[in-house]
Order: C-alpha cells, then sequence, then structure tokens
C-alpha cells in the first residue's frame, strides 16, 4: 500500500529536521511538507530532508494540509498526518498505520490520552480543550474518542470521499465528524506526544489558544445539524 506523509508548517526550521531524520522511509515512499507562509528556512530543510515542498499562501492548518494533498502521486493509497514541531514520534508511524493496511481501520486517530505524554508537552488549556470536544463529539454524534490529535492516518480515497472544506484548526475535527457521519471505520492507537521544539504558534498565545478552540468546538457542531455530508470530490485534485 503505497503511502506519503504529510506535514503542515509554518516556521519550524528548528524541528523539522530532526523530525524528517527520524521518518522511517520505507515505510512512507512520499514526504510533503505544506509551508504555510514560512519566513524561516522550513522549505530549505525540508528539501534537505527529502521532503517535497508545496507553498501554500492560504494561511491555515487545514489549508496547509489540503495544499500538501495537492502534490500527492496518483497511486497513493495511504496518508499519514503529523505535525513538523517534533511533538508527534515519527517512530510510531507503523502503529499508526496498521490497522489500515491490515484492513481493519479507514481512519486511525494516534491518541495521546492513551499513550505517553511528557511533562509539558500538552498545556492546562489544550488538556482541558481536548476533553470538552471529545465528549461534546459523544453527545452529538453517539461515538466517543479519547483524543482528537493530529497525529494520525487515513486511507486516501476514504479521506478524499469526505470533501474537506475548512482551511483552519478546524481541518483535523472535520476529517472526524464527517467520518462517523459516513460511517468510516475510526480506529485509535496509543501514541507518545513530546514538548514542542520552539515556541507555539497556538497553544503559547491566548489569541491562538482561543482561535483554536473555536473553530474546533463550532466545527463539531456545525457538521452534526448539516443536511447530509458531501461526498465524492477530493479535497484538493492531485498530481
Amino acid at each position: 500500500m503505497p503511502a506519503a506523509l504529510v506535514i503542515p508548517a509554518l516556521d519550524e526550521e528548528d524541528a523539522l529536521g530532526e523530525v524528517l531524520a527520524a521518518v522511517d522511509r520505507s515505510l512512507v515512499r512520499d514526504v510533503i511538507v505544506g509551508d504555510n507562509g514560512s519566513r524561516d528556512r522550513t522549505a530549505e530543510v525540508a528539501r534537505a530532508g527529502g521532503a517535497i515542498v508545496v507553498h501554500v499562501a492560504e494561511r491555515g492548518y487545514g489549508a496547509a494540509c489540503a495544499g500538501a494533498l495537492s502534490a500527492l502521486a496518483p497511486d497513493i493509497d495511504l496518508v499519514v498526518f503529523m505535525d513538523a514541531d517534533g511533538s508527534d514520534d515519527p517512530t510510531e508511524m507503523e502503529r499508526l498505520s496498521g490497522p489500515i493496511t491490515a484492513g481493519h481501520a479507514d481512519l486511525v486517530i494516534g491518541s495521546r490520552a492513551l499513550g505517553i505524554v511528557e511533562p509539558g508537552a500538552l498545556t492546562p488549556q489544550q488538556r482541558f480543550g481536548n476533553w470538552v470536544a471529545t465528549r461534546l463529539v459523544r453527545l452529538l454524534y453517539g461515538h466517543y474518542y479519547t483524543d482528537l490529535g493530529p497525529f494520525r492516518a487515513a486511507r486516501y480515497d476514504a479521506l478524499a470521499g469526505l470533501d474537506l472544506r475548512e482551511e483552519t484548526y478546524g481541518w483535523p475535527v472535520e476529517m472526524i465528524v464527517k467520518g462517523a457521519r459516513r460511517g468510516l471505520r475510526i480506529a485509535e492507537v496509543p501514541v507518545s506526544y513530546h514538548p514542542r521544539i520552539g515556541s507555539s504558534k497556538i497553544s503559547g498565545t491566548l489569541r491562538g489558544s482561543v482561535g483554536a478552540a473555536w473553530c474546533i468546538l463550532a466545527g463539531i457542531v456545525k457538521y452534526r445539524f448539516a443536511d447530509g455530508v458531501a461526498g465524492g470530490a477530493r479535497p484538493h485534485e492531485r498530481a
């Protein structure tokens, strides 16, 4: 099953080289970095680490992921997503993709709640926000997940059928709630979580934390009461 790793990035030159060096290239054929307007050497570091770089002018986590997906080769069947800041552990990628390659799942969430979180890796507001979000998903959709974390894997055809449209922090939760509504087989596996390298543009600021929380919670509610779930269209046409 040909696989690709997608990494959205914004000013992550300090962390990205270390992240790419830890990626097992026997598990993923292509590594694609969605550079979301970095003003540092993120793009150069990515290329030096063997990644394909897609420059995405539209700001936002979802926009960066969708832009990177546009560079997928036509034969890619499995896509892994992870952050560029060193908080996710690339050596756990096989654990994450295992249920998909075994034919047991369409989408797999790396659960930090089930794994080991190093001290300082998650702020109190991140922990509380994740607690609220997972329980809201359970209340509105009847599905209980322990985490809505960024380290995840998906079959590309299942992902493309979700017609993901969120351009900011709501993109990851849109994937989960639309997947739940469409009956995708969604699994969780425990993953570890490490303190990020460098400063966060989201959880490190009040504005970023509030903005991310709003996008996530609003998205959970919005897609529960949307009329149907769009399907069939790809998130972005790939190469």
